[in-house]
């Protein structure tokens, strides 16, 4: 294997051993300091801090159980994919030096991995946190920005992760 070869499929692993990383880490400090982000699911869920007028406050979610579900649901999401990703990254990592086909088609556990963290991050905060209960319109619990950072993130790894490993001819 060259080594050229040998550097791009490292470099695919460690960013997705950084996504998981980056993953358990804001789920277990959102475990630790609960309260900190789960006043953000909270003011986000109400509507509460939205435009004055919003037509749309009929959405609003009021109930603290359902404010604790949701934040659960995010949670569990996190775990999930940081703990995907982690065994993606080590299952790469077993067939690093394997023929292309084989660690093309381990890819799988790492491309899930990817995907739910996308979707954790871009439909749950952009579409359903930013659009749905119109966090766009609020100038204390606005997490778009961060949100867009992380999907950006997400997706040029998996975009990477995702393009195909080729067997070079012996050099």
């Amino acid at each position: 294997m060259r080594m050229s070869m040998l550097i791009v499929r490292l470099a695919k692993i460690a960013l997705l051993a950084a996504i998981g990383g980056f993953a358990l880490i804001v789920a277990y400090d959102n475990m630790v300091d609960y309260d900190s982000n789960y006043a953000f699911v909270r003011h986000v869920l109400s509507m509460d801090t939205t435009f004055p007028d919003n037509a749309a406050m009929d959405r609003a979610i009021t109930d603290p159980r359902l404010w604790s579900a949701a934040y659960a649901v995010i949670i569990a999401v996190e775990w999930l994919t940081g703990a995907l990703a982690i065994v993606g990254a080590l299952v790469l990592l077993v067939r690093l030096r394997a023929p292309a086909a084989k660690f093309n088609s381990a890819k799988a556990c790492a491309i899930v991995a990817l995907t739910v963290g996308f979707g954790l991050w871009f439909f749950g905060f952009l579409v359903i946190a930013g659009e749905y209960f119109a966090m766009w319109q609020s100038q204390t619990w606005n997490g778009q920005q961060a949100a867009f950072r992380i999907v950006a993130i997400i997706l040029g790894v998996l975009i990477f992760v995702a393009l195909p490993d080729n067997d070079a001819a012996a050099s």
